[in-house]
Formats: C-alpha cells, structure tokens, sequence
C-alpha cells in the first residue's frame, strides 16, 4: 500500500516535472517568436521594389530590421482596409500625394509623433495631423525639342494653353495621378473656372491622343510627334542615365524647363513621394524608425543620386546631377490642399477630355 502511493506521487511528480518543461519550451518560444517579429517590418508599397531597396538594405544595415514588401500599383489601400486589425502591414509607401491621401481619407493611417520627422519635414510637405509624410520631391517640369522650340518660348504652365502650340503638345492621359496633381496645383493658383479655361486650351493643343508615360513623351519629342511635354523631372535622369543608348538620344533632344519662375510667379508645382504608419502596425516603434530614415541625410542623398528626385531635408542639397539642371523655386502651397482638391481635378480632366 505504501509502495503504491509512493509510485503514485512520483508519477504525478514526473507529470508536473514534465509539463513545467513544456511550459518554459513554450514561453521561451513565445519570447523569441515575439523577437523575430520584432525585428521585422512589413511594407506595403506603390513604389517598384528595385526603387527603394537600396533605402531598405541600407535601413537594415544601420538597424538591423529586416523589411518585407508587398507591391502592387493598386488595391493596397483597399487590402489593408479589408484587412482591418489583422493587417500584417507597418508602414506604407506611395509615389503621388493623391495616393497617400486616399489612406488618410479612409482613416487607415495612425497619427504618430516624431521630432525627428518634425525637423526634417517642412510643414506643406506634410500632413497637419502627421499621420503622412512627404520623404522626396519631384517637379512636373515642361520637356522641349532642342531643336524646335526656342529656349525661353515657354516659361509657365499656362503658357500651354496658347493657341500657337496647336497640335505640337504631347501628355499622358489627364487621370494619371501625375497630371491630376498638376491640374490641382492650377486650381489652387486660378480657381476653378480659369483653371478649366486652361484646360480646355491645353487639349485643343494636343499633338495626339494622352497615351503612354512619360518616357513615351520624350519619345514622341525625339521622333518629332510633338514639341513639347510634361513630365516628371526624373524621367529626364533616368533617360540620361539608361543602358540603352535610344533613351539617352531621347534625352539628349530635349530641353527641361522648371515652369513659373518669374520673380512674383508661384513656382513650378511639384509632388511628392511619401509614407505613413499603417494604423493596426504591430511594430509601430520600427515602422517609425523607417520613416525616420527615409527623411535623414542619408537617405535624402540616396533619392537624389539614385532616384533623381529632390531632398525634403532642408538641410541636404540636392546632387550634384540634380543641379547641373538649374536650380528651381517650387511652389510651397500645402500639397495637402493638392490632394483635397483632386476631385474637382478629376471632374475638369473629364469635362475637357484630356
């Protein structure tokens, strides 16, 4: 009987032994699951991944955070609001402030404080409540022939819309988010009804249909389908700079422009690319630290050199490539005024068909 009990207990002691064991196994994996995760972050991003992994190695080479992207051109604002709580998603990355704002309209960003972005982002090249962040800049820049348009026959945006440019004038079609932040930035200056005024006058200037990108406007420059285009200042770099020896003739025959930049003129309009921290992130302390990157010194050096877009630091001057351009005033209304009155872009780019 005694032998009997003592078995007894000391089954029950090897049962709690055991099952404390499996318990320790369990937390230690919970801990160091919850460190991996930790030291991860998930990006869901409308840039081209081969555009920003040079920022991303070099983020994780100074942090040790490893970066995940989900890219897509569309429907990531509408994942992550399906998504909801169980969104994987820290931070998120655009190339146009019509973009990014369509997250904040849905309430999908978190409102997030950083000194460090406070320092390194002027206040029209972010939101009023931060919860988004313009990270580069990029001017809508008018594209000339070399050789048939003389240097100084168009000095500002409206300048497009007189009838001696009929049928020498090339663009993407209007409802690009490029063209509609443009026409926004019109609106801004003019109001509504000249800025529709211009409007019209621009696609009665049109050399053919909007199609293509921008490249495909430089393009048609070179091949002599129209004089002049609107592009992003980029694309000339990118151009420039390209391994096939076609697009560096295409650069080569035009002429850039930084559009309204008489003394009491507004400055040519520019956009933005930009971030924000997704509002269910569950590494938001990392997903700051992202952000926070992308707008140091560092960083802005990168969109320079590689990317051919211009600094939002004040305290970084753009690239040496970047200048050779010309040095250029920009327009400093809020782009986040750009972003509200996009609508009534859209609804004057319907109206006169561009």
């Amino acid at each position: 009987m005694i032998k009997f009990e003592i078995c007894k207990v000391s089954k029950e002691f090897y049962l709690m032994k055991n099952t404390f064991k499996v318990v320790i196994l369990l937390i230690i994996y919970f801990f160091s699951n919850q460190s991996i995760l930790a030291s991860e972050i998930n990006i869901y991003s409308h840039r081209q991944p081969f555009l920003i992994n040079p920022f991303l190695d070099a983020f994780t080479q100074e942090t040790g955070i490893k970066t995940n992207i989900v890219y897509s051109t569309k429907g990531l604002a509408q994942r992550l609001r399906a998504e909801g709580e169980n969104s994987p998603a820290d931070v998120i990355l655009t190339v146009d402030i019509g973009r990014l704002y369509i997250y904040e309209d849905l309430g999908l960003l978190a409102q997030i404080k950083s000194p460090i972005l406070d320092l390194a982002i002027p206040k029209h090249l972010k939101s009023e409540n931060n919860t988004w962040f313009g990270l580069s800049k990029r001017s809508r820049i008018i594209a000339t022939s070399k050789d048939r348009v003389s240097k100084d026959a168009i000095l500002r945006v409206e300048d497009l819309a007189d009838p001696k440019w009929k049928g020498k004038i090339c663009s993407r079609p209007g409802s690009h988010v490029y063209n509609r932040a443009l026409m926004a930035s019109v609106i801004a200056e003019h109001g509504l009804e000249k800025a529709e005024i211009w409007a019209k006058g621009l696609v009665s200037n049109f050399a053919r249909r909007p199609q293509g990108n921008d490249r495909a406007q430089v393009k048609a420059i070179y091949e002599g389908l129209c004089d002049i285009a609107l592009i992003n200042n980029y694309y000339f770099g990118k151009l420039k700079y390209s391994e096939d020896p076609i697009q560096r003739e295409w650069a080569a025959s035009m002429r850039l422009t930084f559009p309204n930049q008489g003394e009491n003129d507004r400055g040519a309009h520019i956009n933005i690319s930009g971030g924000g921290v997704a509002k269910y992130s569950k590494r938001e302390g990392n997903a700051i630290k992202l952000l926070e990157f992308l707008s140091s010194a560092q960083a802005q050096r990168l969109y320079s050199e590689i990317n051919f877009e211009y600094p939002v630091n004040p305290k970084v001057s753009p690239s040496d490539e970047l200048n050779s351009w010309g040095s250029f005033r920009e327009d400093k209304v809020s782009i986040e005024k750009i972003a509200e009155l996009s609508r009534e872009a859209q609804k004057i780019i319907d109206r006169v068909g561009w």
